[in-house]
C-alpha cells in the first residue's frame, strides 16, 4: 500500500484476500475506509454482487469487515487501512487505456469515447475509468463508467454528450436502451418518470450499443458531512431553493420546507435529478443533526427500495 494513498470517492481497493471494494469516503473513519463489496474472487476470475448479495458474504465470512459508521449510524463495509493491498486508482486507467492496445470492444469503445471528449477540447487527466474496466473485470455486456475531477469539466462533458447525441457521434438511445438501465438500477420511480429525469441531465449516454455514465468525484465531498441520529422515514414535498450540489457525491439539494431543509442521495439514480425552483417529492430517513436541523437521506442502500426523489409537473401530480 502506498505510504500516501490518496483515496477517492471511486477508487477500488483489495485486501489480501482478493475481495474488491468500491471506496465510499476518501477519509478514514477510526482507521478504516468506508467502502462498497463489489466483486469476490471466483473460479480464476470476479463475480460482481449487489448491495444485499455483498453484505450477506460479509457476515458470512468477513465480518471483521463490517463496523457501524459514526457519521452515517448504520453497519457498513469499513476495511482498516492495514488490510489494504491493493489501490486501483481510476485516472491511471484512463493512461493505461490511451497508452495500450484495446484489448476487447469494451476497451475500444472506452478509447472511443474518450476521443470524443479530447476532440472537444476537455482534459483527459481530469478523467479516470472505474467499475469492471478499472478491474480489468468487464465483459461485452459491461458498462462505461467514467469520473471526472473537476465541476467545470464535468458540466463541459455532459454538454459534450448532448451535443455528440444529437450529430450521431454517440448514439441516440432508444426506450429500449432506457428499459435496460432502468431494470438495472432496481428504481422505485415508474418508468416514464425515471425516464423524464434522465433524458435530461447528460451524464449518461450510449456509444455503439454500450451505455455509459458520467460521475463527479470531489476530493473532501464528505468533509462537511456530520454524524446525525436517525429519526425514522419521511415522504416530503418541497421546492428546491439550491441544485448547485444536484451532480456531487451525495447529491445535495437544499430546500424551503419548513422542517428539512435538505434532501440528500447517496444512489446515483437520483443524482442530477432536479433543478432549483423545481417542486419534488421526496422519500428517504430523516436525521437530525447536532445543531436541530434535519435532513432527509435517499439512498440507505445502493438500490434505495422505496426512497426516491421525482419532479412535480403539476399541483395535481
Amino acid at each position: 500500500m502506498d505510504s500516501e494513498p490518496g483515496f477517492l470517492p471511486k477508487d477500488f481497493i483489495q485486501t489480501a484476500e482478493g475481495l474488491r471494494f468500491a471506496v465510499v469516503d476518501g477519509h478514514p473513519e477510526d482507521g478504516r475506509l468506508l467502502c462498497t463489496l463489489r466483486y469476490v474472487p471466483l473460479a480464476g476470475g470476479l463475480r460482481k454482487l449487489s448491495t444485499a448479495e455483498a453484505m450477506d458474504f460479509l457476515q458470512e465470512h468477513r465480518p471483521a469487515y463490517l463496523r457501524r459508521s459514526r457519521r452515517l449510524d448504520a453497519v457498513l463495509p469499513a476495511v482498516p487501512l492495514e488490510c489494504i493491498a491493493g489501490h486501483l486508482r481510476p485516472r491511471d486507467r484512463v493512461r493505461t487505456l490511451l497508452a495500450g492496445t484495446s484489448r476487447d470492444a469494451i476497451e475500444a469503445k472506452a478509447r472511443r469515447l474518450l476521443g470524443v471528449f479530447a476532440g472537444e477540447g476537455l482534459d483527459l487527466k481530469e478523467f479516470g475509468v472505474t467499475g469492471s474496466l478499472l478491474l480489468g473485470a468487464q465483459t461485452l455486456a459491461s458498462d462505461i463508467d467514467l469520473v471526472v475531477y473537476a465541476p467545470a469539466t464535468f458540466d463541459a462533458a455532459r454538454t459534450v454528450v448532448a451535443e455528440a447525441t444529437a450529430d450521431g457521434r454517440l448514439d441516440t438511445p432508444t426506450e429500449a436502451d432506457w428499459r435496460k438501465a432502468y431494470e438495472r438500477r432496481g428504481c422505485t420511480l415508474a418508468f416514464e418518470d425515471y425516464l423524464w429525469h434522465e433524458r435530461r441531465k447528460f451524464n449518461t449516454g450510449f456509444i455503439e450499443g454500450t451505455k455509459f455514465d458520467l460521475t463527479l468525484v470531489l476530493p473532501g465531498s464528505w468533509d462537511s458531512f456530520q454524524a446525525a441520529e436517525k429519526r425514522g422515514s419521511l415522504i416530503l414535498r418541497t421546492r428546491v431553493t439550491d441544485d448547485r450540489g444536484a451532480f456531487e457525491s451525495p447529491a445535495r439539494y437544499l430546500t424551503d420546507h419548513p422542517r428539512v431543509d435538505q434532501v440528500l442521495s447517496f444512489t446515483h439514480t437520483y443524482v442530477g435529478q432536479a433543478r432549483t425552483g423545481e417542486k419534488i417529492e421526496a422519500s428517504g430517513q430523516v436525521e437530525a443533526l447536532p445543531d436541530g436541523s434535519e435532513r432527509l437521506i435517499v439512498g440507505s442502500s445502493r438500490e434505495a427500495p422505496g426512497e426516491y426523489i421525482r419532479v412535480l409537473h403539476d399541483e395535481t401530480d
